[in-house]
This record gives C-alpha cells, sequence and structure tokens, in this order.
C-alpha cells in the first residue's frame, strides 16, 4: 500500500517545517542526496505539494539557506572593540554549535554549479558581514579608527581565522582567538590607517 503524505498547509509553521527539513537533508546527504523526494519524506509531505511552492531543488535551497543565513544584531557598547568581539564571539558559536559549516561548504558547491544559487550566495555573504560593517564604519565616524580604511579588507582579517580553521584546516576554535585576532587585527589597522592618512602625497619633481 503506497505511503499517504499528509498535505501541507500554506500556513508559515507547515513552511518552516520544510524549510528546516530540507537543512537536514543538506546537511545529512549533501548536495548529491537534496532531492525533493528526500526533503518531502523527511517533512512528512508529498513531493506535488512541494513542487507547487518550490518549482525546483534549486529554490528550495534558495529559501531554505535565507532563512539559515540570519545576520547577527550590530551591538554599540562604545567600543569598537568589544563591539567585534561580540559579533566574533557569537560566529564562533555558529560555527561550533550548529551545521552552519556544514551547509555552507555544499551550500557554495551549489553556487558554484547554479548561477541563480550564485547570486543568492553573494547576498548572503553581504548580509553576513553587514553587521562588522556596520560597527567599523560607526567606529570611524566616531573617531576611533582612521578615516580611509579598506572596511572590507578589515572585516577579511577579521572573520577569516575563523574560516580558515573551521572550514579549510578543520580545526577546533581555541577560546581565546577572539581576543588574540581583535587585540591583534584592529591595533594594526588603526596604525596603518593613521600613518596612510598622514603620509603627504609625492610630487613627481620630489623623486629626483
Amino acid at each position: 500500500m503506497p505511503e499517504v503524505r499528509e498535505p501541507i498547509s500554506r500556513g508559515d509553521g507547515a513552511r518552516r517545517r520544510v524549510l528546516q527539513a530540507a537543512l537536514q537533508v543538506l546537511d545529512d546527504d549533501g548536495l548529491a542526496g537534496f532531492t525533493m523526494e528526500a526533503v518531502a519524506r523527511r517533512a512528512g509531505a508529498s513531493k506535488a505539494t512541494l513542487y507547487r511552492r518550490w518549482p525546483t531543488t534549486g529554490a528550495l535551497m534558495i529559501d531554505a539557506m535565507d532563512a539559515t543565513f540570519q545576520p547577527f544584531p550590530a551591538p554599540d557598547t562604545g567600543r569598537v572593540e568589544d563591539d567585534v568581539a561580540q559579533l566574533l564571539t557569537a560566529f564562533v558559536a555558529l560555527l561550533r554549535d550548529t551545521p552552519f559549516p556544514r551547509l555552507l561548504a555544499a551550500f557554495i558547491d551549489a553556487a558554484e554549479r547554479d548561477p541563480e544559487l550564485a547570486v543568492l550566495h553573494a547576498d548572503l555573504t553581504r548580509r553576513r558581514r553587514e553587521p562588522l560593517l556596520v560597527v567599523l564604519t560607526r567606529a570611524v565616524e566616531r573617531g576611533q579608527l582612521p578615516a580611509g580604511l579598506d572596511l572590507e579588507m578589515v572585516i577579511d582579517l577579521l572573520s577569516g581565522p575563523f574560516f580558515y580553521r573551521r572550514l579549510i584546516a578543520h580545526q577546533p576554535i581555541p577560546p581565546d582567538l577572539v581576543h588574540d585576532v581583535v587585540s591583534r587585527v584592529l591595533p594594526v589597522v588603526d596604525s596603518a590607517g593613521s600613518r596612510a592618512g598622514s603620509e603627504e602625497p609625492v610630487r613627481a619633481d620630489d623623486r629626483q
């Protein structure tokens, strides 16, 4: 006797159930196992119901990842060091305590093959970096960091060690890494930005 699947209602709760099932399938089975049939089975729904809402597996993956990649709120403690440390601490918890790293790896792989997913990946990356950008921009406006900094590069320097350890080296993140990164990166960019701002342009006749 064929298995009967419960129809999914159109409410938000039902949608969240399917998206959660999609993330579980992606986490357990990777990109190769991410099919409508697998997600429907995990969600207790029919494939026809899923196809009515999501015409392709790519569309379903986009919705599922979009629901997962919610940015952290940008703190405002009054000190850029504390604001950055709070954001990096939350990021470490995401890397350490959730399936985010595995989901991200599978999503990056899928984005390499699907232009629609690639566009979403770029947007999600921008949104993930936004809280740090807000904090750093505010620090520049308050004079806590020098003007003229390449803030996108500063974000790379702040977040890069955590991505490298967890996703590339597959090593645990040491508990003191947040402190080490904040205490070493921010003084360096502060000093470099201050020097760059104080340098006078060199005239052609000065090079003689």
